[in-house]
């Protein structure tokens, strides 16, 4: 589930036309070019349709941003394809001879003196954590609170002594509801409800475009790749922010759509896949009539968008182990305590990405990683860096890090958040996903305005695969037959 500068891709994105040669409506304009909406706008291309696809930002890609870095590139946004099977995503790679390769994420504990940590024992505990999420109790609760009686529960059974142990009891309870965070994007796993429909893939979780980037995945879908000559009747415009979006009850007339710059596009329908953060923000000023109050009650209780951040650091070397691809940070009580409040002490997990060559993230979440975004560089930084070496510089030298990067999910106005999780409010509107998706309707009953991204998919929401697979469903409502 994983991601300011960019140059995303080659994707043939047309010049503006002259006046008089500007169509004078498309078939269907698309709000927003990530996944969902390149995915829509392949289907629709494909056909034949007139499509329109307007981008806020400067990229196509959404919240998916390959960058360049070193000799290579990392992502600031998601990272890996999560699972094989079934997976549009992994499909279009495999059937494009793009190599994709599983990243072991097992992973070693450092602790903050220094010293290793019992890997096999966090292992054991972990699993079990994380598996309990498949048993939900009868009545839904918060997941913190859930796991945390489970795992008492099986430490008591297993391991007993530990129980005697109150300050390790403590920071392994710190430690999982960290881990739980980085998975589910919240800001403490008791705002994730024990209720949720999500369902993984089969096949690997951490399939990774490595040296290809992610950005290959929009290559694919906008028929670019390997210098394809992408759709002539796709017109991608960007740096086009959508103010309003007119929709009429009149089956004769056209969706009006208005951007920021003061130009206008006409269409049948449109397809809206902003992030929920962006509809959050804008709904009430966006559409013209306005949502029903179902739909806007599912914005603004039912789903949650929440927050993984990146920062980035390039090293002249290695100075971990060859083949490491993962560590997690356990925090001893007294070194938690002499650190207070500072938000370093939430940094939990550091990863190193296949992409690029002597490059490692650092994982942030929630509103440790609203603030990392808007502090200085050199300060985040120099925290960064005295935490791996109290928890990896034990007996080496840690050379300081050659360059940095760092995302900007929920500072930047066009996603404001990473990926939606379901909150402890979702059960008491368990159809809010679906609600979500469903298409505005003019008076003969036929979709205007219709609405895609991985927060409208009921099982597969906070992934990639998840958002094409909406983009596709949404194609298919305006396009019965259409084929990806």
């Amino acid at each position: 589930m994983f991601w300011l500068s960019v140059v995303l891709c080659a994707v043939a994105v047309r010049g503006n036309p002259t006046p008089a040669t500007m169509p004078e409506a498309y078939d269907t304009i698309i709000i927003g070019m990530g996944a969902a909406g390149c995915t829509a706008a392949s289907t629709l291309s494909k056909a034949g349709k007139r499509v329109l696809g307007l981008e806020a930002m400067d990229r196509v890609g959404g919240r998916v941003n390959t960058v360049p870095f070193g000799d290579g590139v990392v992502e600031l946004g998601a990272e890996w394809i999560h699972g094989q099977f079934p997976s549009r995503v992994y499909d279009l790679a495999i059937q494009n001879n793009v190599s994709i390769l599983p990243q072991d994420l097992d992973f070693d504990v450092y602790r903050s003196d220094g010293s290793s940590g019992d890997k096999q024992l966090l292992n054991e505990l972990m699993t079990f954590s994380l598996g309990v999420v498949d048993d939900p109790p009868e009545v839904p609760e918060p997941l913190g609170q859930y796991i945390t009686k489970r795992l008492m529960d099986y430490i008591k059974t297993n391991h007993p002594a530990l129980l005697q142990d109150k300050d390790f009891i403590d920071n392994l309870l710190e430690f999982l509801d960290l881990v739980i965070d980085n998975y589910e994007s919240s800001n403490s796993w008791n705002d994730v409800s024990t209720e949720t429909r999500y369902a993984e893939l089969d096949g690997h979780q951490h399939m990774s475009w490595h040296r290809n980037g992610y950005k290959t995945l929009f290559q694919i879908l906008l028929n670019t790749y390997n210098n394809g000559p992408g759709y002539p009747t796709l017109d991608i415009k960007l740096k086009k922010e959508v103010s309003q979006i007119s929709w009429p009850q009149d089956p004769n007339a056209d969706v009006v759509v208005t951007c920021t710059d003061g130009t206008t596009y006409r269409a049948k329908n449109v397809i809206v896949t902003v992030s929920l953060g962006v509809l959050k923000e804008r709904h009430a000023t966006l559409f013209t009539p306005g949502l029903p109050q179902a739909k806007i009650t599912a914005i603004d209780k039912g789903l949650t968008l929440g927050l993984i951040g990146k920062i980035i650091l390039r090293f002249p070397e290695k100075f971990w182990e060859e083949g490491k691809q993962n560590f997690y940070l356990f925090w001893d009580k007294k070194d938690k305590e002499a650190m207070g409040d500072d938000w370093g002490r939430q940094l939990v997990q550091v990863s190193f990405p296949m992409g690029a060559s002597n490059v490692m993230t650092v994982w942030t979440k929630g509103d440790v990683a609203k603030l990392v975004e808007t502090l200085p560089e050199d300060v985040v930084k120099r925290k960064v860096m005295e935490l791996v070496r109290r928890f990896m510089g034990k007996g080496k030298t840690i050379p300081e890090p050659i360059a940095m990067l760092r995302s900007s999910w929920f500072s930047n106005p066009y996603t404001r958040g990473s990926y939606t999780y379901d909150n402890i409010l979702t059960p008491q509107y368990p159809n809010a996903r679906a609600t979500l998706a469903e298409p505005l309707l003019d008076s003969s009953g036929a979709p205007r305005v219709l609405f895609a991204g991985e927060a409208t998919d009921n099982t597969h929401f906070s992934t990639v695969h998840g958002a094409t697979d909406t983009g596709f469903r949404e194609a298919n409502r305006l396009l019965p037959t259409a084929k990806l």
